[in-house]
């Protein structure tokens, strides 16, 4: 499932290329891809119009990234009037930018059109991703209900050492599975909890209430900087990961630990472990990752 730094880079493609043109129409080959409205029409018809003065179609004034959804805000001459286009990629949703002469792939499911026949589509081959139509005066979490139960970014000055433990401390659970609950950190996934774990020498294993202060300040810097470095590196692809325009992320390659399970540990040259945790796997270099625990 594409996390933050896969989000983020699709973001910022989409900011290159699609601000400031008008959408000339859309078309939805999967219905049940659009979350909210229930009618296909009435999602077409708002996306093409968008209440925006004098008839003039739609444009996307810039898109916002919140945790793992992306959202365009509409081009308005009150912010009362806005509308926005929410997108939840889910397990293998993509987002491509393509020429409209290009031959359709056999999972898209909605073709957004603009001007000089560039079309936005949405490519999803398990289905599980979502698209919401937002209409002007309607609040956006009214619509996206899950974006409400976000906490706060870990890029937001509210991601602070004090923020982390609130959250942490006084929970029995693994550091790994509370890592993944949206609630305790937005964006975070499997790939980079398992980064950020091995970053801040911690155990998957390791319960939040045995967590020391200083080690949940390892843990937060350690957070950053893998999503940092994995932005930078476009993303990680292991599967169906593109960015819009098509390409591969990089940043697998230099993974620490995600997917080496009996690989060398890149520090140590232990074999890297993979074990079931809640029902995902986590991988980890039991040499580094005690130690360091054991340091703190």
């Amino acid at each position: 499932m594409p996390e933050l730094p896969e989000v983020e880079t699709v973001r910022k493609g989409l900011n290159q290329l699609t601000l400031n043109q008008e959408i000339t129409g859309g078309d939805v080959l999967l219905d049940r891809t659009i979350a909210y409205p229930f009618s296909v029409g009435e999602f077409v018809d708002g996306i093409e119009k968008s209440a925006y003065p004098g008839g003039v179609g739609a444009t996307i004034a810039t898109w916002h990234r919140r945790g793992k959804y992306l959202l365009a805000e509409f081009s308005s001459s009150s912010p009362s009037s806005t509308g926005w286009l929410g997108v939840h990629l889910r397990m293998t949703g993509q987002l491509l930018w393509l020429h409209r002469d290009e031959p359709l792939h056999k999972h898209t499911r909605v073709r957004l059109f603009f001007g000089d026949q560039q079309e936005l589509r949405f490519v999803d081959q398990r289905t599980f991703g979502k698209i919401w139509w937002v209409p002007p005066g309607v609040a956006v979490e009214s619509i996206m209900t899950g974006l409400a139960k976000l906490a706060v970014d870990p890029f937001s000055p509210e991601f602070t050492v004090e923020y982390l433990a609130s959250k942490l401390q006084n929970r029995r659970r693994p550091i790994k599975t509370a890592l993944l609950d949206q609630s305790v950190v937005a964006g975070l996934g499997n790939i980079y909890a398992d980064e950020a774990l091995f970053k801040s020498g911690i155990l998957p294993e390791t319960l939040c209430i045995d967590l020391q202060l200083k080690q949940i300040e390892r843990l937060r810097t350690a957070i950053i900087q893998v999503l940092e470095t994995s932005i930078e590196a476009g993303g990680t692809t292991f599967s169906n990961f593109l960015n819009v325009k098509g390409t591969n992320g990089n940043y697998g390659g230099v993974a620490w630990v995600y997917n080496r399970a009996g690989e060398p540990c890149r520090v140590c040259g232990t074999a890297i472990q993979r074990i079931r945790l809640a029902g995902r796997s986590s991988h980890f270099c039991s040499q580094c990752q005690t130690l360091r625990g054991v340091r703190s």
